[in-house]
């Protein structure tokens, strides 16, 4: 075993010391761990069956043996409940009897099983196990004492009401009096608000109150304290009736203890049970109390301090009708200090553990004391402390300001632009502990200071705001936090609804695309495609999407690392979720496949993957050079594919490919199919806003001679009318074009007679020709047409609205007359020339509209045709 001598030491100069080196060799080396004695004890009969064997290791058995059998008693009792409860049970009650707390644990809790189990008969076997529990729940040590007290309080919710009247209640009367040791009255106090939840309120009321009142009086405080919280389930199962006159004058009696616990038990007691009282106590009992700790603040101890500091939102919500002017101010001041409290001065330095839990608790309460003071007076009555708290010197205060934040912000409003400082601190914070609690909420808080803050844009707040969220990520990013860098990306999309397109696209998107194309953890990386994508979503900005995707095909599609083109194919899978199938197979799916020639087999490998999702996002026949292209694809990676992961992969992606129906029924679609239109519309609508966008910030230049504006109308309505009458002409049959032809000159013939119009008539047939220029246009016309023609026939009235204005001439200036007079027939003639323009528009729209219904007529005679020779066929 030991091939050479091993020196203990490194050997001096006169060499190892020979004494200890030969107590070392001949130290007796024990070969194996158990001697064969003991191997002896530990072997069982193979022949036994597990009742008897688990009756002998529970006899003869170690320690550890009979642990292992108690902790097996639940399934010996599913497979044999007869025979276990018969014979195992009592061997398991002798072994108890001063067995060690290992052993005792594990009965506690194996019981605890056998009586939540729904397959076993409750009823049959309740007594025996619920006398060992008993007989063992008064342990002198108190951590098994404390197990078979829960393993009691556990089993009374499966237990039925006769069963815990006998074996349960009788027992705790017994032990909550005053000769029994401290430790029996707990346990009475414990499940005396245990049970009271099982019967009526008669019941507890007549049985169970009066032993309660019992215990409130008890002298040692620990029990006072422990039937303080028992009374709150006492109350809700009295009724509200019952509470005012049975329990609320035995809290108020203990809200006036000497010991300071027995007090903050009550208060804590009195305050839950709000809700149950009526306005008169809470105007005569709550009100006093409550006022008599915030005026003798010097006196209350800590322990009240923070009692008070964790349940002060819920009291001012609660008590707010029932104050003064003058209590709601005790009442703020109490607030404002205590979230100062412990904070280091001048003369006194900081506080313990205790002070930063009450800072703490203020923090939990700010959204209440904002409802409470309204966010009207919040600059004034919460600001100062508020600011205080998200700029405390522990770390855990900030945490839970941050918490509270995102509710803050909502409840505020428009006046959300006062804590921008305090956002920004938060946002900067050193830890990112604080960071972290921010980010839970911060699409909420981005959201409502976004779309509410309309002073951001002073004082550079918004460049502000956007640096601050920009050195958030990146210290997220350059630390280990992963998980948090993740979050906040996720976040960060809400950034492309509430900010502009263009600062998003200076600002954000590089940022998140060097994270794509740097970042080594894959669930951030999935995540930054995921922002990425969003934000080409939302940009209305064709420009800036032409450059976001030409950036990611350059750098990812096209990359030169394998690494970059495995990201691409990972957005791609991204982008699919996030965009319509339209959008994705028009601008991703070509990209995609051209991977199909990538050298690396990992690219190739990816893609494989990929190719059902490629696949499903195709619909025919739209699509249908797409799905060649696909098919393509699949062929060559059969034919000329070598690595023999990716031929596996092919191989089960075929199989998948087969199944997917391109073609399917409305009435078969799914309900992403409907989720896909409604992306489809969303996209189409954001189309639209650039378009108006655009058309917003290009201007309408107005022309001041609105006579060219109206000849340009004209002759569009012109070539326009003359177009449609070809294109009808030409679709037309042969034998219906030489009776169009004879019609269409006789109404030709009938137009060229001289008008006989008036011209009062003439804003009629404007309107008529703008009429007859928009269904012209029909259904094909664009929104930038419509624009014109509403925006020209707007011209026209107002022209004709101006030159029809009285003059107002002066007798002594004859050079104003003549200037008047040259512009009357000026005028005169424009009007003339409108006219006859109006004219013809108007000849020309009574020409289309007879042609139309001369082809109505002939279609409606070639039906009549049609069916005569149908009934001479059928005479034949």
């Amino acid at each position: 075993m030991f091939p050479g001598r091993m020196p203990l030491s490194p050997p001096g100069p006169a060499g190892p010391d020979p004494e200890l080196e030969l107590a070392f060799i001949e130290r007796p080396i024990r070969r194996s761990l158990k001697t064969a004695e003991e191997i002896d004890q530990l072997t069982v009969d193979e022949d036994l069956n597990d009742i008897e064997r688990a009756i002998y290791l529970l006899s003869v058995g170690q320690e550890v043996q009979k642990a292992c059998i108690i902790s097996n008693l639940p399934t010996l009792v599913r497979q044999n409940p007869a025979e276990t409860f018969r014979r195992v049970v009592p061997k398991v009650r002798e072994v108890l009897t001063g067995a060690a707390p290992e052993i005792q644990l594990a009965a506690a809790t194996s019981l605890l099983t056998i009586l939540q189990d729904d397959i076993i008969l409750i009823h049959t076997h309740t007594f025996s196990i619920l006398k060992t529990v008993l007989l063992h729940m008064n342990h002198r040590d108190p951590v098994v004492s404390g197990a078979w007290l829960e393993t009691l309080l556990l089993a009374i919710d499966a237990l039925p009401k006769d069963t815990i009247r006998q074996e349960v209640l009788n027992p705790l009367l017994y032990q909550s009096q005053l000769s029994q040791s401290v430790q029996g009255r707990l346990t009475s106090c414990r499940i005396l608000g245990k049970v009271a939840c099982k019967f009526d309120s008669l019941m507890v009321k007549t049985e169970l109150v009066p032993l309660a009142r019992s215990l409130c009086q008890d002298p040692e405080s620990e029990v006072r304290v422990c039937m303080c919280r028992q009374m709150e389930i006492i109350a809700r199962a009295v009724g509200v009736d019952d509470t005012r006159t049975e329990v609320l004058p035995e809290l108020a009696e203990l809200a006036g203890d000497e010991e300071s616990s027995v007090r903050v038990a009550a208060f804590d007691s009195i305050i839950n049970l709000m809700e149950m009282l009526d306005s008169e106590d809470r105007l005569n009992v709550l009100v006093p109390m409550v006022m008599a700790v915030c005026d003798g603040s010097s006196q209350v101890d800590e322990a009240v301090m923070l009692s008070l500091s964790f349940q002060f939102g819920k009291l001012c919500s609660g008590l707010a009708g029932f104050l003064s002017d003058e209590q709601k101010c005790v009442l703020l001041q109490k607030f404002r200090v205590l979230c100062v409290s412990g904070l280091p001065t001048e003369g006194n330095p900081a506080d313990g553990t205790k002070s930063a839990l009450i800072r703490s608790n203020c923090c939990y309460n700010l959204p209440a004391m904002v409802v409470f003071v309204e966010s009207i007076h919040f600059l004034s009555d919460l600001y100062l402390p508020f600011s205080s708290l998200c700029s405390d010197p522990e770390v855990s205060v900030r945490q839970s300001a941050a918490s509270s934040f995102h509710q803050v912000v909502k409840l505020l409003g428009s006046n959300v632009y006062l804590v921008h400082k305090e956002l920004l601190s938060l946002l900067q914070d050193e830890a990112l502990e604080v960071l972290d609690a921010l980010s839970n909420q911060l699409d909420e808080t981005l959201e409502v200071v976004l779309s509410r803050g309309e002073n951001l844009t002073l004082d550079n707040k918004l460049s502000e705001l956007l640096s601050a969220l920009l050195s958030a990520e990146q210290k997220v990013g350059s630390s280990l936090r992963w998980r948090l860098h993740e979050k906040l990306l996720q976040r960060y999309r809400c950034l492309a609804r509430l900010l502009p397109g263009q600062l998003l696209h200076q600002s954000f998107s590089p940022r998140i695309f060097i994270i794509l194309t740097t970042n080594k953890v894959l669930p951030v990386q999935k995540e930054a495609a995921r922002t990425f994508c969003t934000f080409l979503r939302y940009n209305r900005k064709q420009e800036q999407r032409q450059e976001m995707m030409e950036r990611l095909f350059r750098d990812l599609a096209q990359g030169h690392s394998y690494w970059n083109r495995l990201r691409f194919l990972d957005v791609c899978e991204v982008a699919a979720e996030v965009f319509s199938r339209k959008y994705f197979s028009k601008h991703l799916v070509i990209p995609a496949l051209e991977l199909v020639h990538d050298p690396v087999a990992n690219v190739r490998y990816k893609l494989c993957q990929l190719l059902p999702q490629l696949r499903s996002s195709l619909r025919l026949p739209a699509d249908k050079l797409l799905l060649q292209k696909l098919d393509l694809c699949v062929q060559k990676f059969l034919c000329e594919e070598k690595d023999k992961d990716v031929v596996a992969t092919i191989r089960k992606t075929v199989l998948e490919l087969d199944k997917l129906d391109l073609t399917e029924p409305f009435h078969k679609r799914h309900d992403w199919d409907f989720l896909d239109q409604k992306k489809e519309k969303e996209e189409m609508l954001l189309l639209e806003m650039e378009h108006l966008e655009r058309q917003q910030n290009d201007g309408i230049r107005i022309p001041n001679n609105h006579t060219e504006r109206k000849r340009r109308d004209n002759k569009t309505s012109l070539s326009i009318t003359k177009s449609m009458s070809m294109s009808s002409s030409t679709s037309a049959s042969s034998s219906s074009k030489e009776m169009r032809r004879s019609k269409l000159s006789r109404s030709r013939s009938l137009s060229s007679q001289p008008p006989t119009s008036k011209p009062v008539h003439s804003e009629k047939s404007q309107k008529v020709k703008d009429l007859g220029s928009s269904s012209g246009l029909g259904k094909s016309s664009t929104m930038s047409t419509k624009d014109d023609s509403v925006r020209a026939a707007h011209f026209t009235l107002t022209t004709q609205s101006t030159s029809s204005m009285p003059v107002l001439i002066r007798s002594n200036t004859t050079s104003l007359l003549d200037r008047a007079s040259i512009l009357d027939q000026k005028d005169h003639r424009i009007r003339t020339l409108d006219h006859r323009t109006s004219n013809m528009d108007h000849r020309n729209n009574m020409m289309e509209y007879r042609t139309s219904n001369l082809d109505q007529r002939d279609f409606r005679t070639s039906i009549l045709d049609q069916r005569e020779h149908r009934t001479s066929t059928l005479d034949k």
